[in-house]
């Protein structure tokens, strides 16, 4: 089956059509919001295993880990619904009038209110948890958003399935016509007539620097400017300190060849720099890690274009001077395969040269040798912002080092400490994002519930009459909320 790219007249249709389900959808109460979030995930479940394999065809990713990534999926739109029907997110606030005072102060009361249809740009490494019904799509549905997904190009089989499981719960919960579509484009104009529109009032993304900060443009140049919530991508530092690295070097090394080969790499926290100071403890580290990765077989990519720009990047590195393989795994067998690779720069190399701060996205791994403490803190104040970064060290070690841990704070999202980036756990205290260019917006992250806040604005209403408000800000609280109420919390 072929797929052929919607036309602008047919995205003007659809997006008038969720503007018309706006006013319906966002009016919808909780509870509906979250039992048709949670029949989606009974859909999902439903489509068996014919979903399972249509995604194995088109992403050459394995069962296990498709069958893995589905239910994360569905265990998100479930917390997700329940953390919604929980109202949490509403944030409502309530400020009692004080009549004498002088001047008399207003009943104030305020929540979170919809910003109204929502754009999704599908992910090419995560067909289910970041793409059709991913983390964006839950998010929006939760805050009362019409949601709008341009199926990714790469799998458009997986997509159109989730979006038919979709439609099939919209249809039995009786959501308005127009809470979601589904869209197919390959070309540049769509994305742009998707992001132009005047319905359109945000965006999320997960993919490429290139493409994410394409949105943000198009979104800034519109007549009323939108915001675009997208993930782009970290090289996600690791910074290894002296003392943990000669107790622990063999467990080390073999800890990061598993992270950076973890799904043939194509992890957005695939750790891709690993700093250390130049030592006999890091030679060590660089050979053992190397003697690892030569020992872990190549693994297909996701598709022709990624395995291209892993190759060309890859080969870019290693041609910069300075710049030393360690290792590379063994032959390749399939066109497909990335090999598992390792090199390594010095820190004046890394500091002159931008190109060895860009992400090789795929199992490439590039160690940075610094000649002393104080030039492991100059690398990371000179790095961008990345979604994860992470310090191997001990309690002492890391006590005596205040400026470098201060460094690496400022650059990231998530601080790792002893452990590996890979791995997103989704809960409410995770950030998954991080200061640009790791994320456009790094006050959000695209994981956890509290992402719902995203696709939301503050709204105060001065002076209602109760039986006028929203239930959420009425005095009888009838939702049961926690609420803030003369700046204490209160259920009351």
């Amino acid at each position: 089956m072929q797929f052929k790219d919607h036309t602008i007249e047919e995205i003007d249709s659809i997006m008038n059509k969720a503007w018309k389900a706006f006013p319906i959808y966002r009016n919808t109460s909780l509870d509906d919001r979250a039992s048709f979030m949670k029949a989606i995930a009974v859909e999902l479940e439903n489509a068996g295993d014919e979903l399972i394999h249509t995604a194995m065809q088109e992403t050459n990713l394995p069962e296990a880990r498709l069958r893995g990534e589905r239910g994360r999926t569905i265990f998100q739109l479930n917390s997700y619904a329940d953390a919604c029907l929980q109202g949490n997110w509403l944030a409502a606030t309530i400020d009692t009038a004080i009549p004498e005072k002088t001047p008399p102060k207003p009943d104030i009361r305020k929540m979170q209110v919809p910003l109204g249809p929502v754009v999704v740009f599908g992910s090419s490494n995560f067909p289910f948890a970041y793409s059709t019904a991913g983390g964006d799509t839950a998010s929006a549905l939760a805050a009362g958003c019409p949601v709008i997904v341009k199926a990714h190009p790469a799998h458009p089989h997986t997509s159109t399935l989730v979006a038919n499981a979709i439609l099939t719960a919209a249809t039995k919960c009786k959501m308005p016509d127009g809470v979601f579509a589904h869209i197919y484009g390959t070309s540049f104009e769509i994305g742009k007539a998707l992001v132009m529109h005047p319905y359109t009032k945000a965006v999320g993304f997960t993919g490429s620097f290139t493409g994410g900060k394409q949105l943000f443009d198009w979104s800034n140049q519109r007549k009323e400017p939108i915001p675009v919530f997208a993930e782009m991508g970290s090289v996600n530092p690791v910074f290894l300190l002296p003392d943990k690295l000669t107790t622990d070097c063999a467990q080390i090394a073999l800890m990061y060849a598993g992270s950076i080969t973890l799904g043939a790499g194509q992890f957005c926290t695939n750790p891709g720099l690993i700093i250390g100071i130049e030592s006999a403890a890091l030679q060590k580290f660089i050979h053992d890690l190397g003697k690892a990765i030569q020992q872990i077989a190549a693994s297909k990519m996701l598709h022709n274009g990624i395995i291209k720009a892993y190759k060309e990047k890859k080969a870019a590195a290693l041609l910069q001077e300075d710049v030393h393989l360690v290792a590379e795994s063994s032959s390749a067998v399939d066109s497909l395969e990335a090999l598992p690779t390792i090199a390594t720069t010095t820190a004046n190399a890394f500091l002159q040269n931008p190109l060895l701060h860009q992400e090789v996205f795929g199992p490439f791994s590039l160690v940075i040798r610094c000649q002393d403490m104080a030039q492991m803190v100059e690398v990371a104040q000179k790095m961008e912002g990345q979604l994860t970064a992470t310090i191997m060290t001990s309690n002492a070690e890391f006590s005596k080092n205040p400026e470098l841990v201060e460094a690496i704070q400022n650059i990231c999202g998530r601080f790792i400490l002893n452990s590996v980036p890979t791995g997103v756990e989704v809960c409410l205290s995770m950030q998954h994002g991080g200061p640009y260019p790791a994320s456009t917006d790094s006050r959000f992250g695209s994981v956890g519930a509290d992402g719902i806040g995203r696709f939301c604005r503050p709204l105060a209403f001065q002076n209602w009459h109760n039986d006028l408000l929203p239930a959420a800000l009425k005095d009888e609280n009838p939702l049961k909320l926690w609420r803030r109420v003369n700046n204490e919390p209160s259920k009351n």
